[in-house]
């Protein structure tokens, strides 16, 4: 018993003597080695491919460098070896980290060159749901996907870019709005899905739409589509589209879009009582901000549960105070309103008018307030609408004098009504 214990107590030192006697070698060793490694790691993330595969042969990262850039090269230099070898590198790369995204994009690719355009979907589309930030991988499904009529799952690649690479929306975009020219019936609607989903490039997508006749077509054709979805255009991107089609001169297109959304519902004149802010312009008024006179709608002093608008001009400048666009029908009408005298002469400086669009034909002018109307007075104007005129512009604007003369008027009530032949 006690030579057993003697045995191992003089066991129990010799390996202290060695761990005393070669310790220092063997961190010396490890430190070398941690110190390799870490100067290492530059060298395989950023050195020249081809030197890393010398220094890091067996290196998955260095693998997967190697064949990315074999591929690029053999794409440039239309050379099918360095193709193949470009999927060697990424199958051997993928052999030792199986879930290298890159390394099996690489391998996907290569099947494309090679014609086998089929193995190429299965193993892009993997690497695509593996990740979203592969872009060359959702780049190739996009287009094949597109050659193949798919747009549905096409866009969806294309989505998942813009989502993230500001500098490739406008050629996204392009593709977006000629497929939905060329294809309407197919493509429109499974762009109005993206678009109604809100992504974060759906204002850009849609100023892209406006710098043509035909962007401005689409853009059309996707309002009324996302008026049946979760997702309409506000008023302020309704009031963009109404604006750009009639800076176009698009207004017959403008009259349809209004139609088909009934936005704003169907009135001869929106907002006569200033109350109500919802229509998009330039069906909304559009108030002035410009020098000779302050505009503005606020409660009325004599009746202040009632908002009105208030004008105070300076009797002299050239002023446009309210306008907004209708689209009356050949006809008789009646414009009325109410209107008070706060201040000076408005029944001499104020007048409403009405003028064809296009075009710039008056059928209406018209004192906007009655001759001495200090209290709340109705004011009423006959008209007739010519054929031809498609649509008309109602304004409240300004008669100016030769002379300064503080001006202030209260408005309210704006109406247009068609009267009845006899």
């Amino acid at each position: 018993m006690r030579d057993r214990a003697d045995a191992s107590a003089a066991s129990s030192a010799r390996g202290r003597g060695w761990l005393a006697e070669y310790a220092p070698y063997a961190l010396t060793i490890g430190a070398v080695w941690l110190g390799w490694q870490v100067l290492l790691q530059p060298v395989v993330q950023r050195a020249p491919p081809e030197f890393a595969v010398r220094v890091a042969p067996g290196s998955p990262l260095v693998l997967r460098r190697a064949a990315e850039a074999e591929f690029a090269a053999g794409i440039e230099d239309e050379d099918a070896r360095r193709v193949d070898n470009a999927a060697v590198l990424a199958r051997e790369a993928l052999a030792r980290a199986p879930f290298n995204v890159r390394a099996l994009r690489v391998i996907g690719l290569t099947e494309a060159q090679a014609g086998r355009e089929a193995a190429a979907d299965e193993i892009l589309t993997l690497a695509g749901n593996w990740s979203l930030r592969d872009d060359p991988a959702h780049a190739w499904l996009v287009e094949y996907r597109l050659r193949r009529g798919d747009y549905a799952s096409s866009f969806a690649h294309a989505d998942t870019l813009v989502r993230r690479r500001e500098d490739i929306r406008p050629g996204v975009f392009r593709l977006f709005t000629a497929a939905a020219t060329q294809d309407a019936a197919r493509a429109l609607p499974e762009v109005a899905a993206l678009v109604d989903a809100r992504p974060p490039w759906r204002q850009s997508y849609l100023d892209s739409l406006y710098a043509n006749v035909e962007g401005l077509q689409v853009a059309a054709n996707l309002a009324v589509l996302l008026q049946r979805g979760k997702a309409p255009l506000t008023n302020q991107e309704l009031s963009q589209l109404y604006m750009h089609l009639l800076d176009k001169g698009q207004i017959e297109a403008v009259r349809t879009v209004r139609a088909r959304l009934n936005r704003p519902p169907a009135a001869a004149v929106s907002n006569g009582g200033f109350g109500d802010a919802e229509a998009p312009q330039p069906f909304q008024w559009t108030l002035a901000q410009e020098a000779g006179a302050v505009v503005e709608i606020v409660p009325d002093d004599v009746r202040p549960a009632d908002p009105a608008l208030r004008i105070d001009y300076d009797g002299y400048s050239i002023v446009r105070f309210a306008e907004q666009l209708l689209f009356l029908t050949p006809g008789r009408y009646r414009l009325t309103a109410e209107a008070r005298a706060e201040a000076g002469d408005p029944a001499q400086r104020m007048v409403w008018s009405l003028t064809c669009s296009p075009g710039d034909m008056r059928i209406l002018s018209a004192p906007a307030v009655s001759r001495s109307a200090t209290v709340w007075s109705p004011v009423s104007a006959d008209f007739t609408v010519p054929a031809g005129c498609a649509g008309q512009w109602l304004r409240l604007e300004s008669r100016g004098d030769d002379r300064r003369a503080s001006t202030i008027a209260w408005i309210d009530r704006v109406a247009i009504a068609k009267l009845v032949a006899p």
